[in-house]
């Protein structure tokens, strides 16, 4: 067998192991037997829950709320419905930026033997965003807590008391978790969470988010889950990212858990499109699957799981998930350098090794994954414009072919590097490609990244490819930064150093028993290399494919590429006599790139909208009540051809405009004939005491109100509605609050030091389109609202002083 065969049948064979690993498994019909989950009976509450649209505050929201308290009854839950204020400041930036609003959560309690024992929590959020039914995110949740209430009630009493806990407001910034478990009697009592969440209509479940000292929380997971998909990487990964769920709120409470979500389809997150039809019913057997395994254990065992260090962990294939304490890492690496040690030994016994190839090694490794960045990026730049998630929506109504594109890349590239080092005298050839890269990514813009990612592919190609370099020198050259890389990532951040250190340890173990490639045996390497390399690219893969869902940095998918070459490197270096091989080398690299800019032009020049994946329209009606202007506005990043002819129905031409109270950056606005539309009224008096009062009253239509405010003088005291609010404490600085369902009446109370100068600015957003403007016209089936859309918002400004 020869190299070439071989490498395309690890990868062939790679390809074929990820896809089966990446489906879900097939739902259970209605009539599974009754300790098992079925997605088709889930399926049968999704469908009453995400019947239309119901954020928070909204009518079908409440109507919602009464299904699942009917369903809770019935199952025995004794369901009560809390009503609250949720507020609470977002931690993670430095501006004070407060989200709030009434929120109806709903809590049952299944009892168990033991009343005082510490519980357990189910735990999902039944609103969804405006304009989308939400029938993943997370009408999915709340029908997997429905279904697993039943299991637990079918079978014996529960050792332990299950709350569930079915929050509201979740969409509008975690308020019913906030409102929950900053008040509610029954916070205390939960020993263990489990939370549910979705983003997207399908893929695989995916359990990233765990309490803290999480060692017996993955003890747990080992033993229960079904073809668990997680990782201590993921957990990292999310607790750095700019974003939250419920589970955020728990965690913070101190609690114990686990928080699962699926992850794929991403068209259908926070869209038109997220219904019940839509949605991936495998998915939701796999959410059920896991959840159900660890709920039972948990609920039945006699005491919860202890505390320890956080675990390095990560699945593996089928229901094999590894754990370890994370000093366990030093050991792999450890014995990686024993394997290199030993590999390298014999190759210099085979007169195999030379210094400078292995230093060209190195570098040949950081070519191919500059390179591969470089013309990642390229592709991302060629496909759309834009990075934020309205921007991305074109990629995701085909992300099949998106990923198709991503995926030759990171093929070609590595085709491309082994052969350079192989041939030699490819210094030229190697930083031409790598400028080229760099520099065609510039007519859509000015790019940093593309300019460093190029001249740096460049000056390491011309550094790199001079003399011809052998096989062992040149892989023990990437295997060598590789062990530096791992040993680097071990000391920083130690639960995400396995993915280097796991290819690294089967790419050690090759290299000993193919001495390093330079094995005089024809069949040793070619054997070797297949059944060692398709596995470990497999397993790469599906982590690939899991960074292409979660995150919208192409780029990224580089490191997964070098860390294939780990252990493909023997099969896809050549030798410089190899002419025939390394003319076949070439027309499938340059035939793979060309096909994956192709395709990336293909994704931007030919528009994807159909029924099924309508494009985005959100137009708002903006009235200025000081000044008595309005406008249609739209925060579409380049406008849709319907929402273009509503903007300029009146005859203006779209302009982009800046408001932060309209709009988190820019917007198209064009002035349009006003209409007197009823806002918030603020009034502002002087109590007794000496503390100011303002009081901010909605009409009845609102459904949500932004707040700026700021003063030019100390404040202490602060409260919202009577709970303490850490308002207004840096003179100077807006203090921006958003609320969701909000009040009718909002008091805000503060304590003043001395005169001073409170500036107050109001943006509240109507129910619907208001009677009295032009009606909205109608849009084709390709085209949905999107987010509010259709609805109508007042702006209003007041000063005030004391």
């Amino acid at each position: 067998m020869s190299r070439l065969i071989a490498l395309f049948l690890a990868l062939a064979v790679a390809l074929g192991l990820a896809l089966l690993a990446g489906r879900p498994p097939a739902p259970r019909p209605a009539d599974a037997p009754t300790e098992a989950f079925s997605a088709i009976r889930a399926l049968a509450d999704v469908g009453v829950i995400a019947r239309s649209p119901h954020p928070v505050g909204s009518p079908e929201n409440a109507q919602v709320r009464d299904y699942l308290v009917l369903r809770m009854n019935a199952l025995g839950l004794s369901p009560e419905v809390r009503p609250d204020f949720g507020f609470r400041r977002i931690d993670r930036i430095s501006q004070p930026v407060f989200l709030g609003g009434a929120v109806e959560n709903v809590v049952g309690v299944l009892p168990g033997r033991d009343r005082s024992a510490p519980a357990l929590a189910i735990m999902a959020h039944y609103d969804s965003v405006p304009n989308s039914p939400g029938a993943a995110d997370d009408a999915a949740g709340v029908a997997t807590a429905l279904e697993l209430a039943r299991i637990l009630k079918a079978g014996p009493p529960p050792a332990r008391d299950v709350i569930f806990v079915i929050t509201d407001g979740e969409e509008a910034g975690l308020l019913g978790a906030q409102a929950f478990f900053s008040g509610d009697p029954l916070a205390r009592r939960i020993g263990f969470l489990v939370n549910m969440e979705a983003r997207g209509g399908g893929g695989l479940v995916q359990m990233f988010q765990t309490g803290k000292h999480n060692q017996g929380t993955i003890d747990l997971l080992q033993a229960e889950a079904r073809r668990p998909t997680a990782s201590s990487l993921a957990v990292l990964l999310y607790s750095v990212m700019p974003n939250d769920t419920d589970f955020t709120v728990a965690r913070g409470a101190g609690v114990a858990g686990l928080n699962f979500a699926f992850i794929g389809r991403q068209f259908d997150y926070h869209a038109p499109s997220s219904t019940a039809a839509n949605l991936d019913l495998g998915s939701l057997q796999h959410m059920g699957d896991q959840v159900t395994a660890v709920a039972l254990s948990v609920a039945r065992a006699p005491s919860l799981p202890e505390e320890g260090p956080d675990q390095v962990f990560s699945h593996v294939a089928g229901d094999l998930l590894v754990a370890y304490p994370a000093i366990i890492g030093w050991a792999i690496l450890l014995a990686v350098a024993g394997l290199l040690a030993l590999a390298v030994r014999n190759a210099r016994r085979l007169g195999a090794l030379d210094a400078p190839g292995v230093v060209r090694g190195v570098g040949a490794g950081l070519y191919l994954l500059l390179l591969t960045g470089a013309l990642l990026h390229l592709a991302r730049r060629i496909a759309a414009g834009g990075g934020g998630f309205l921007e991305q929506r074109a990629l995701l109504a085909r992300a099949g072919v998106w990923e198709v594109a991503l995926l030759l890349i990171g093929l070609a590239v590595l085709l491309l590097a082994p052969r350079l080092a192989a041939r030699g005298r490819s210094r030229l050839q190697a930083s031409a490609l790598a400028l080229a890269a760099g520099a065609a990514a510039l007519p859509f813009g000015w790019d940093l990244a593309a300019v460093a990612l190029g001249i740096a592919a460049a000056v390491t190609g011309v550094m790199t490819f001079g003399p011809p370099v052998r096989v062992a020198p040149a892989w023990t050259g990437v295997l060598l930064s590789a062990l530096v890389g791992a040993a680097v990532l071990q000391v920083v951040a130690p639960t995400a150093a396995f993915l280097v250190a796991w290819p690294l340890l089967a790419a050690g173990l090759l290299a000993l028993a193919t001495d390093l490639g330079a094995s005089r045996s024809r069949w040793r390497l070619p054997v070797a290399g297949v059944l060692i390399g398709a596995p470990v690219t497999a397993w790469l893969l599906g982590y690939a494919h899991g960074v292409f869902l979660g995150l919208d940095l192409p780029a990224l998918l580089a490191g997964f590429a070098w860390l294939a070459a780990l252990t493909l490197w023997p099969l896809l270096h050549g030798e410089p006599e190899d002419t025939i091989g390394e003319t076949r080398m070439a027309l499938a690299t340059a035939g793979a790139v060309a096909t994956a800019l192709a395709l990336a032009a293909f994704l931007r020049l030919v528009p994807p909208w159909t029924e099924r994946h309508p494009e985005v329209t959100l137009v708002q009606h903006l009235h200025d009540a000081n000044t008595g202007q309005a406008f249609l506005v739209s925060s579409e990043p380049r406008l849709s051809r319907w929402s273009r002819s509503v903007l300029s129905r009146e005859g203006g031409k779209p302009a982009k405009a800046r408001d932060e109270l309209v709009a988190r950056g820019a917007y198209w606005s064009t002035p349009v004939r006003a209409v007197a539309l009823k806002g918030v009224e603020t009034t502002m008096e002087r109590l007794a005491d000496g503390r100011q009062r303002l009081v901010l009253r909605a009409p009845d239509d609102a459904r949500g109100l932004s707040l700026d405010l700021r003063s030019n003088t100390l404040v202490a005291e602060a409260t919202m509605n009577g709970r303490p609010a850490a308002l207004l404490t840096t003179p100077g600085v807006w203090n921006r609050i958003r609320l969701q369902a909000p009040p009718r009446e909002v008091v805000i109370e503060f304590r003043p030091v001395g005169p001073g100068t409170l500036e107050a600015r109001t943006l509240t957003r109507l129910s619907g389109w208001p009677v009295g403007l032009q009606p909205l016209p109608p849009r084709r089936p390709s085209e949905r609202a999107f987010g509010d859309s259709d609805t109508a918002l007042v702006k209003a400004g007041r000063t005030f002083n004391w």
